[in-house]
């Protein structure tokens, strides 16, 4: 083809088109100088796509544009507003990823205290692989108060804590902004229930409101730490004594990515970060992907216990996700060994969310929730050691079903971090990790933060607390049950085909209490137990 002839072809024709007209533009502003108004628009107009289309023919980063220059560039809009679209015309209510468009507005809906019920029987297709259900009562019981609570603290916890059965779970100060983290603590403080720091640290933005505070310490110690990066006693002791820090815990893990360090970079070290992390301005703040305070199982115990110590007795755990099964069992056998036992136990689904993560972390990297809180559950009940220490769950904890199906499984309570952002305004546009959320919920820009106001949000949270506990008790109650700790693996049901289903019993079979002291042939437990030692997390 002639090269005056290319100007004909299809991919050109826009460039061709916006030329001719900026030169008729051109033209007719030389002969009609008194119409100035009219050609003038139209030459800018024109002229300015033809220098744009006569750049993308130049450029060498993107193929597309030079072979389709200005046309091509429909594609980019198209492609930056196709979660938009995909969220508001196309998602059906029940299908929506990460969270469908009937969780995120039964969130809404009980944030705001308006009307949660639905119309006109289920979304769902109850002959569907995967359906669930809870078995309800002849015998419904009277609505039960909704303020459901677990005592956190074993025979060595000098504080115990009473928790509610739903809290808000980790996320910290610098992933989430300052006004988001003050509207989540007011509405704790509103609704008597906890707020986890995150492993950011403790701020002043956590503490200024009042509310209830389960401080998390992750593997970069931070507002704990040496100038090293080691951690401190003194600076935990200090601050562990606050009294609002109600339990301490040590981050093993986090479901999103769990074995993934974390930096942020020096140019988001502001100073407000930089002191409630204890880190410098002007350097990378790295949560490095491993412990140093700790190298074994026994190690990891006494950390705990050095916790507790230095708190003043107030509960101590560890949170984590579910990896090589015998690195949890060697815990249980240090455990034994130590006569060394945490308060407390968060298990974190690989479902959970973060800020940012690598996405094979996020798609194929660790145990989902219900698998890791089952093998939790049974592993403590096969040393012995359920009754004295507490179990909480997180990870696409939502509704009120959600909770009971954790309960089921072993949790005594349950936290959630999306649910609670929700009801902060979270609109779901997945832009956590650039800093450019359009709610003002996960962003250090204070333009973008200043939209979450902190008097209309916090109440917000708190009802979102109270509803969702609501609807918790008015299931239990249809049950037939008085309290979600009565809620059994029996009462909960999957389909598994068409023309079969299995109760929660059945899928998820229970462990024998002491079984693992005993020996057991348990093929879930068996290998993994004889490979676990106490001294190290390699396997045997």
């Amino acid at each position: 083809m002639q090269a005056w002839q290319l100007a004909f072809a299809p991919r050109y024709v826009t460039l061709t088109l916006v030329t001719a007209a900026s030169l008729v533009c051109l033209v007719g502003l030389g002969a009609s100088p008194g119409a100035w108004a009219w050609w003038l628009p139209g030459l800018g107009l024109f002229g300015g796509l033809t220098a744009l289309g006569l750049h993308d023919l130049t450029q060498d980063r993107h193929a597309i544009l030079r072979n389709y220059p200005i046309a091509a560039h429909l594609r980019f809009i198209l492609e930056d507003i196709r979660p938009e679209m995909r969220q508001y015309f196309f998602e059906d209510e029940k299908k929506g990823l990460p969270f469908s468009r009937d969780q995120r507005a039964v969130a809404y809906q009980r944030a705001k205290t308006q009307p949660d019920k639905r119309p006109f029987g289920t979304q769902f297709e109850v002959y569907d692989r995967g359906y669930e259900w809870l078995l309800h009562s002849i015998a419904a019981r009277p609505l039960p108060r909704a303020d459901f609570r677990v005592t956190v603290g074993g025979p060595d916890c000098a504080q115990p804590y009473s928790a509610s059965v739903f809290n808000i779970s980790a996320m910290s100060f610098g992933s989430l902004s300052a006004n988001a983290i003050r509207a989540l603590n007011e509405g704790a403080r509103l609704g008597t229930f906890a707020h986890d720091t995150g492993e950011g640290g403790l701020s002043p933005h956590h503490l200024a409101p009042g509310g209830d505070i389960i401080w998390e310490i992750g593997s970069g110690y931070f507002g704990a730490r040496t100038p090293e990066g080691r951690f401190s006693p003194e600076r935990f002791a200090e601050t562990a004594a606050h009294p609002q820090v109600k339990m301490v815990e040590l981050k093993l893990s986090q479901g999103a990515k769990p074995g993934h360090g974390g930096v942020l970079p020096a140019a988001k070290v502001s100073a407000e970060i930089a002191a409630t992390r204890g880190v410098p301005m002007g350097a990378d703040c790295i949560s490095p992907s491993s412990h140093s305070a700790f190298s074994t199982p026994i190690g990891l115990l006494e950390m705990v216990a050095q916790m507790r110590r230095l708190s003043g007795g107030k509960p101590a755990g560890f949170k984590l996700c579910i990896g090589h099964r015998w690195e949890f069992l060697a815990i249980c056998k240090a455990m034994l060994e130590t006569g060394i036992y945490p308060d407390f136990i968060v298990v974190d689904g690989k479902e959970g969310g973060t800020g940012a993560a690598p996405m094979e972390f996020m798609d194929h990297l660790g145990t989902p929730l219900r698998e890791g809180l089952d093998f939790v559950h049974n592993a403590l009940v096969g040393i012995h050691a359920r009754d004295r220490i507490r179990i909480g769950a997180s990870g696409k904890i939502v509704t009120a079903f959600d909770m009971v199906r954790a309960m089921a499984l072993g949790a005594d309570w349950c936290n959630a971090a999306r649910g609670f952002m929700f009801a902060l305004g979270c609109i779901q546009s997945q832009s956590c990790h650039t800093d450019r959320c359009p709610t003002g919920v996960a962003t250090q820009d204070p333009t973008r933060q200043r939209a979450l106001v902190i008097r209309d949000k916090a109440p917000r949270v708190a009802n979102f607390h109270a509803q969702t506990l609501h609807a918790l008790a008015e299931l239990v109650a249809a049950a037939g049950l008085d309290s979600p700790a009565e809620v059994r693996r029996e009462h909960l049901f999957r389909r598994i085909s068409e023309h079969e289903v299995a109760s929660f019993a059945t899928l998820y079979p229970l462990l024998r209490p002491g079984a693992l002291l005993e020996g057991t042939d348990d093929p879930r437990f068996a290998a993994a137990w004889a490979m676990a030692r106490p001294d190290s997390f390699a396997a045997a």
